[in-house]
């Protein structure tokens, strides 16, 4: 039977005079006992205050332990539903040398992919859609943006924009974009990404199932077909804490000339 929160929140359970500061004190216990499991994911934390009551401790002490605790990802706050254990998500090691598709690399893992849509169609295209797409300015672009988990997990927003006369009929891609592209014959062979870390906003984090200001990352990238032409133009967003993008790397080779 999992021990009660308030029990463990009790001093005389965490407080040891010789161990450093009340509030690191604090934190280490409440991290101690989540990752021992006596705190489950999804638990709710007792308010500030209640805390600060039953540890006979100042609210200024809780709050910095538990600020440590968010930024470390173990708890998370949610306007109007308090803190609670952040479920913790397994990460995903995703290499940046091959192009594949969310779908192959969930597939791969062995988890069940699932998209929900938040937008399909034809639309008028935005500034950075024109540019990357080479639009004219009374051309329409075909737009697909979904949320993808895996597990039932969300790890994902993507947000691919294409040109409609290779994607007409955007409101029938099922599962998979690439896959469906394939079957067109216009599945992209090659892409330039380029990755940059950043903080999500209020609508995204709450897509994600995570706080506003978790860490993310941004994917912006262009696909190219065989034909060297540009056909998709997408802009993703990762949590933060559950991608490991990894590249392979090898040591240059110098010419005799500048190794003398």
């Amino acid at each position: 039977m999992t021990e009660p929160i308030e029990t463990l929140m009790r001093r005389q359970n965490w407080v040891n005079d010789h161990n450093g500061p009340l509030y690191l004190q604090l934190r280490r216990h409440i991290e101690n006992a989540i990752r021992s499991g006596r705190i489950k994911p999804g638990a709710p934390l007792p308010s500030e205050r209640r805390i600060a009551a039953i540890g006979d401790v100042s609210r200024v002490t809780v709050r910095k332990a538990v600020q440590d605790l968010v930024r470390d990802g173990l708890v998370c706050r949610r306007p109007g539903s308090g803190t609670s254990v952040a479920v913790q998500v397994e990460r995903v090691e995703q290499s940046l040398s091959q192009l594949t598709s969310f779908s192959q690399d969930m597939a791969r893992r062995g988890r069940k992919v699932r998209s929900i849509w938040l937008e399909k169609g034809l639309f008028t295209p935005a500034p950075p859609e024109i540019m990357a797409l080479g639009l004219g300015a009374d051309a329409m672009v075909s737009r697909v943006c979904r949320l993808r988990l895996a597990d039932d997990v969300p790890l994902a927003i993507e947000r691919a924009s294409l040109l409609p006369q290779i994607l007409p009929e955007p409101h029938k891609v099922g599962q998979s974009l690439y896959a469906f592209l394939d079957r067109l014959g216009s599945k992209p062979v090659r892409a330039i990404q380029r990755i940059s870390a950043g903080n999500l906003g209020a609508a995204d984090a709450e897509l994600l199932d995570v706080p506003q200001g978790a860490a993310g990352l941004n994917i912006e990238r262009i696909s190219y077909l065989t034909s060297g032409h540009v056909v998709e133009f997408t802009r993703s967003v990762y949590r933060g804490d559950a991608y490991d993008f990894v590249a392979e790397l090898r040591l240059g080779t110098e010419t005799p000339e500048r190794q003398s």
